[in-house]
């Protein structure tokens, strides 16, 4: 890159972000944490930085991206947790400031994209537990607004059809609060699931708390997946198995093409890195019957 562009980043304006959540769902939510992290790590040494906004509705969302780009006060955007015909992509791609979405293609638009294949790493959950000898599985998702939502519900329905596996899928908030009811509801049931895939690590702590109040044991009676990988699945008692994405990696390749963009080459969608499935002491055979 020349010395024109290391000029003309330097003196840029931060890269903005919004976000949908409550608050206290963000603050124990380390997805986002690092992917900020990993993009911070590529655009910082350009002389840019992320700007985040967490919302507590979608309206002020889009305002809030409206706003940036009125005033100017933003270089790019980087556009988060998309849904079906979402305001923000037309907003966005209306403003013609470089932006690129973290999520699936589909929902993106016109608009460059950096994606994980969901339906591959909801496969290589299912295989693990149905190769364990599962055939009861759920599967507590994330907002089922979300297109990342969408693609795995999907997925998990089309697994579990081919294998012949009973199964259930019941809605969350990732907040850890939904993770301890949507558990609480499956025990519930005459017959119960023998494994819990959680669409999100915190819901899956507040799912082995769950089990763990009501006597259920981990995993000897039920086992419990976390979709993403964090040092709270590590330290839980007992450690969490997972699926593992490099998140920080995700958000360096999306600091990496938001500076191509911003050099003036045209976007690219990538495909983030497969994640993969971390044993650790949730899972295990199924109880016999």
């Amino acid at each position: 890159m020349g010395l024109d562009f290391e000029q003309t980043i330097a003196q840029s304006r931060p890269i903005g972000l919004t976000l949908f959540r409550a608050s206290e769902i963000y603050g124990a939510e380390p997805f986002y944490h690092e992917l900020i992290a990993g993009i911070d790590r590529v655009v910082r040494p350009r002389g840019l930085s992320v700007m985040l906004r967490v919302l507590p509705t979608r309206e002020e969302e889009l305002a809030q991206l409206a706003h940036w780009q009125q005033e100017g006060l933003v270089s790019a955007f980087i556009l988060v947790d998309v849904v079906d015909d979402d305001a923000r992509v037309e907003l966005v791609r209306r403003s013609r400031i470089p932006a690129i979405v973290i999520g699936s293609p589909n929902a993106a638009g016109e608009l460059p994209a950096v994606w994980t294949n969901d339906a591959l790493t909801m496969a290589e959950a299912v295989d693990h537990l149905v190769g364990g000898g599962h055939r009861r599985l759920a599967h507590v998702t994330g907002p089922s607004e979300l297109s990342h939502t969408e693609s795995r519900v999907e997925a998990f329905a089309a697994l579990v059809s081919d294998l012949d596996v009973d199964a259930i899928s019941l809605a969350g908030d990732y907040s850890r609060a939904s993770g301890f009811a949507a558990m609480n509801a499956l025990l519930a049931y005459d017959e119960r699931p023998t494994a819990v895939i959680f669409d999100s690590d915190v819901m899956a702590l507040g799912g082995l708390e769950a089990a763990q109040r009501s006597g259920v044991r981990v995993p000897e009676d039920i086992s419990i997946v976390a979709w993403d990988d964090s040092a709270q699945c590590q330290l839980s008692d007992p450690p969490l198995s997972a699926l593992s994405h490099d998140v920080q990696r995700i958000g360096e390749i999306a600091g990496a093409e938001l500076l191509e963009i911003l050099s003036g080459r045209p976007g690219r969608t990538r495909e983030a890195p497969q994640a993969v499935f971390i044993e650790r002491s949730t899972t295990g055979a199924a109880p016999v019957q």
